[in-house]
C-alpha cells in the first residue's frame, strides 16, 4: 500500500522493518558513544552526596523541556517555585503533570513490564484526566504554520489496540538489537500509532526514559533528554515524517542516538556543576549559622531550589523558630534569597537555581 499523508495509516507495518539494515557500522558506532555517555552520567550521579537532588531536579527540567516541545512554555523558575504545591499558571501545571507522569511511569515499571497500559497511565497523568485510546475517526496532524496535513494515524480503537500490542512485543523483543536502537524504533512507532487524542508526544518521551531504565542503562530518570530534542525540534519532526514517507530509518536512529549522547554528556556536566555548588554553599552555610552543620538542612536546600520553613521543621525535626532563624541567617549571609509568594515566604537557593537552568 502506498502511503498518503491524508489517508489513515491503517497498514502501519510492525517492527522491526525487514527491508532495512538497522545497525550499519555508523549506527553501531553512534550507539557505543551514546552508551559510554550514559555510563559516564551514571558514575557522575553516584558521586553526588544526595542522589535525591537529581531525582527531584532533572525530572522538573525534563518536564519543562518536553512540555515546551508541545508549546506549553513555562520557566524553570516557576516550575521549581510551585513544585511541591501544584500551583502556578496553566503552563506550569501542565509541565508539573509531566513530572508526575514520569514518576508514575517509573513506579509502574518497577513492578511490571512497560505496556500500552503504562502508556495510558502516563497520558492520563499528563492530561489530568482518564485517557483512553482514540475511537473517533478524523485525526489529522498538520504543519502548524501552513496547516498542510502531513500525517493521518491509524483509526479505530481495535486497530490501535492491535498496533499497540505489536509495539509491546517489539519493546520486549528477544532479538539482538541494541537497546538504544530499540528505543529509537519504538519511539517512532508509538508516535506513528498516535493512540491518544492528545499528549502523545510527551507520553512517548516519558516512555523513552522508561525503556532506558528497563534496559539497565539508567537507574533513575535523570537523563535530561527533551532539551536535546527541543534544540533540534524541526529536525525531529522532519525525520519522523521521513521514516513514514521514505523508510529513512537510519537517519532517524542516528538522530535519537545523538540526542541521548548529547543529553547524557550535558547532564553529567550539570551534575559536576551541582556538586561544586553544593560544596561551596555548604562551606558558607557552616560559617553563617549553626544550622549549616545540619546535614538534613543542606539536603533540603538542594532537593529543590525553593524551600519553606515548614519543610525545614519537618525534615530537621526542629522548632519553627529555629528553622526560621537558620533560614534568615542564610539570607543575611547572601546564601539564600527570600521571596513572598501569596501568604507564604520561600527561601531560594539562587546559586543552585542558576546552575540548574543554565545550558551546559
Amino acid at each position: 500500500m502506498t502511503w498518503s499523508p491524508e489517508t489513515p495509516y491503517d497498514q502501519l507495518p510492525p517492527l522491526p522493518p525487514s527491508e532495512v539494515d538497522l545497525e550499519p557500522k555508523v549506527v553501531l558506532k553512534a550507539a557505543i558513544e551514546a552508551r559510554a555517555a550514559l555510563a559516564t552520567l551514571a558514575r557522575a550521579g553516584q558521586l553526588l552526596p544526595n542522589p535525591a537532588v537529581l531525582i527531584h531536579a532533572v525530572p522538573l527540567l525534563e518536564a519543562q523541556a518536553s512540555s515546551e516541545i508541545e508549546n506549553i512554555v513555562t520557566t524553570a523558575d516557576e516550575l521549581f517555585k510551585h513544585a511541591d504545591s501544584g500551583g502556578g499558571d496553566h503552563a506550569t501545571k501542565e509541565a508539573l503533570r509531566y513530572r508526575d507522569a514520569l514518576y508514575a511511569g517509573v513506579e509502574s515499571i518497577r513492578s511490571r513490564p512497560l505496556t500500552a497500559a503504562t502508556a495510558a497511565l502516563i497520558c492520563s497523568k499528563l492530561q489530568g484526566r482518564e485517557m483512553d485510546f482514540r475511537a473517533v475517526p478524523g485525526t489529522r496532524i498538520a504543519n502548524p504554520a501552513t496547516r498542510e496535513i502531513v500525517y493521518a494515524p491509524p483509526e479505530g480503537k481495535e486497530r490501535i489496540r492491535e498496533k499497540l500490542s505489536e509495539w509491546e512485543k517489539f519493546v520486549h523483543g528477544s532479538d539482538d538489537l541494541d537497546p538504544l536502537v530499540r528505543m529509537a524504533l519504538a519511539h517512532y512507532q508509538f508516535e506513528a500509532i498516535h493512540p491518544f487524542h492528545d499528549g502523545n508526544g510527551r507520553t512517548g518521551r516519558v516512555i523513552n526514559i522508561l525503556m532506558l531504565i528497563e534496559a539497565g542503562l539508567l537507574d533513575e530518570p535523570i537523563l535530561y533528554l527533551s532539551r536535546a530534542i527541543i534544540g533540534h525540534k524541526n529536525e525531529y519532526y522532519r525525520l519522523l515524517r521521513a521514516v513514514t514517507a521514505e523508510s529513512a530509518w537510519v537517519d532517524w536512529i542516528l538522530y535519537m542516538l545523538d540526542a541521548v549522547r548529547e543529553s547524557a554528556t550535558s547532564t553529567a556536566r550539570k551534575i559536576d556543576a551541582i556538586r561544586e555548588c553544593q560544596e561551596h554553599i555548604a562551606e558558607r552555610a557552616r560559617t553563617a549559622t549553626t544550622g549549616g552543620r545540619d546535614a538534613q538542612l543542606l539536603a533540603v536546600l538542594f532537593e529543590q531550589p525553593y524551600c519553606r520553613i515548614a519543610t525545614v521543621v519537618e525534615r530537621c525535626e526542629v522548632s519553627r523558630q529555629t528553622a526560621s532563624t537558620w533560614l534568615h541567617a542564610l539570607v543575611d549571609a547572601g546564601v539564600l534569597h527570600d521571596v513572598k509568594v501569596g501568604r507564604e515566604r520561600l527561601f531560594v537557593n539562587h546559586e543552585f537555581l542558576k546552575v540548574l537552568t543554565r545550558p551546559e
